[in-house]
């Protein structure tokens, strides 16, 4: 039996993982970016300054870390084609969010369908980081249904497009880009400069995943030529290159209209409507993003696991 390809045992990794988040969602503690994260915020706290250069030099050293690590052990255990495809589960299973993005979602659904918007209230900052307590139940669900479009390009898209451009260090180091500005990345007094590389490097880092992540979701949706017109129409009138891209999809796919008026704590952003014909979101409407949100995945899946392998068979062959 001739043994595994480099590029075979990657795919097969990534299907392993994928199943594993499918089945397990993230664990619940130790989970390997909780603690990039607590060591992300530790370095932080040595070598904040309120500059560019400061910034920039923190996420170079934290993403560096994290990419280096990744290679060496590429390198190390992947020697072996069972031990580079067990690289590559432990690596995806990281990485992947997507079963857990659902639940979460699905719960403050639940919660809006029972009419307990307390709960729901409660729940939301679990998912994004708007402040809930203004919120009525149709805010709510519009919330969540912008959330998982973003999400799904995030914490499934993205990390497999990585995966296929780049291995299991493409997995490893894209997620360290992504929790960099989830943790730095946005716009307050503190991170306003020092922030900045961070959510600049995750601008481009998440621009051939958002992109792809469209294109998915109307390979998925329901209608396929609404979700391509609204994304096509209203994808750049987003403030951010990329979750525009999803959302805009995401609109036309479940056929409702999101954007608006959004408040994160005491800041208002105003932005564009997605999708402006279409009706507003119900609590219904979330169980359709979720459906969406996995077609996404297992699509993307399929999707990425073909490119890796075209990717490397191109290059041997370039090679020979």
């Amino acid at each position: 039996m001739r043994p595994l390809t480099r590029a075979a045992a990657f795919a097969l990794g990534a299907v392993a993982g994928y199943a594993a988040d499918a089945r397990f969602a993230d664990p619940r503690r130790g989970h390997p970016v909780a603690l990039f994260g607590t060591a992300a915020t530790r370095l932080e706290r040595r070598l904040w300054r309120d500059g560019r250069a400061a910034g920039t030099a923190y996420t170079a050293l934290c993403v560096g870390a994290v990419a280096a690590g990744a290679l060496a052990l590429d390198r190390t255990v992947g020697r072996r084609p069972l031990g580079r495809a067990a690289l590559a589960a432990a690596a995806t299973w990281t990485v992947l969010g997507g079963t857990s993005l659902t639940r979460e979602a699905r719960t403050i659904g639940r919660s809006l369908a029972a009419g307990d918007l307390t709960a729901a209230r409660e729940r939301l900052p679990h998912l994004c980081g708007r402040d809930p307590s203004a919120l009525d139940g149709q805010q709510i669900a519009r919330a969540v249904v912008e959330s998982v479009a973003e999400n799904t390009a995030d914490a499934v898209v993205n990390a497999l497009a990585w995966g296929a451009l780049a291995g299991t260090p493409g997995l490893l180091a894209f997620r360290a880009v992504n929790t960099l500005d989830a943790m730095v990345g946005h716009r307050s007094p503190r991170y306003a400069r020092f922030g900045w590389a961070s959510a600049r490097l995750d601008d481009v880092a998440g621009w051939p995943g958002a992109r792809l992540t469209a294109l998915l979701t109307v390979a998925a949706a329901p209608e396929p030529r609404t979700a391509w017109r609204v994304w096509r129409r209203d994808g750049s009138a987003h403030p951010s290159p990329n979750a525009g891209q999803a959302e805009s999809a995401f609109a036309g796919a479940v056929g409702v209209r999101l954007g608006g008026t959004l408040h994160y704590g005491e800041r208002v952003e105003h932005r564009p409507v997605l999708g402006e014909e279409l009706r507003p979101v119900t609590v219904d409407d979330i169980e359709r993003a979720c459906t969406l949100s996995r077609r996404v995945g297992a699509l993307a899946l399929g999707t990425t696991v073909a490119g890796h392998v075209l990717l490397r068979l191109l290059m041997r062959r370039g090679t020979a």
